[in-house]
């Protein structure tokens, strides 16, 4: 009997010996983490699920060539985000990383701030999946993975296939382009904010509050 404490090797050696159910144990125990890695990519519930579903399929055709030398959750990361790729592709008009959710999901104790908290971190999400949907594909793909994800630059470059030093060069630009893009729209909202102060004519001394996302922390 296949049990939710097995490790994934384990596992996956008794799916090669004919134990079908257990692949069901691997299903459930990474389901959510591929869904959450191909959303980092797309952005869209329903899409991430269609991939989700489709990396372990393809995880399940291809099980009899897994290296056990590899960790199970990195091979699923590789193909998950490839498979998600694949659809930013083959979609242009993808809207890519979707703040909202993603900080709905890292923050869940937000429900309980204040509602002027809330409507600030929902105004800072919006305005961070703006800047992100502007970075190119392959360099979005490893901010989000980077700085969204939390995963390392070593952890990024099995999944992708690419270099680790092409993954840390890709960061650095990934990360100066966002800066740069971020200032550019605190600039455009300092302006709009005074814009709209003058229309009152009821402006006030002092600065504009900024809030400065995670994402440029180095």
């Amino acid at each position: 009997m296949t049990t939710p404490t097995r490790d994934d090797h384990e596992v996956i050696r008794a799916c090669l010996e004919g134990q079908q159910e257990a692949f069901a144990v691997l299903v459930k125990r990474h389901e959510e983490r591929a869904f959450w890695a191909a959303y980092r990519v797309l952005g869209d519930s329903e899409a991430s699920r269609d991939v989700a579903q489709e990396a372990f399929v393809r995880v399940w055709r291809a099980l009899d060539r897994f290296d056990f030398s590899m960790a199970f959750t990195t091979w699923l990361y590789r193909i998950t985000v490839n498979l998600a790729i694949d659809h930013l592709r083959r979609n242009k008009r993808h809207k890519g990383v979707d703040i909202d959710v993603l900080q709905e999901r890292l923050a869940d104790d937000s429900r309980e701030q204040a509602p002027d908290h809330n409507q600030q971190a929902n105004e800072l999400a919006e305005a961070v999946r703006a800047v992100l949907s502007t970075l190119d594909e392959k360099y979005r793909t490893v901010i989000a993975l980077r700085d969204l994800e939390g995963l390392s630059s070593k952890q990024i470059s099995d999944i992708t296939g690419i270099t680790h030093a092409t993954v840390r060069w890709r960061l650095h630009v990934a990360r100066k382009q966002f800066r740069e893009a971020w200032d550019r729209f605190e600039t455009r909202r300092a302006k709009a904010a005074r814009a709209r102060m003058a229309e009152r004519d009821a402006e006030q001394p002092g600065e504009t509050a900024t809030t400065t996302p995670r994402i440029l922390e180095d």
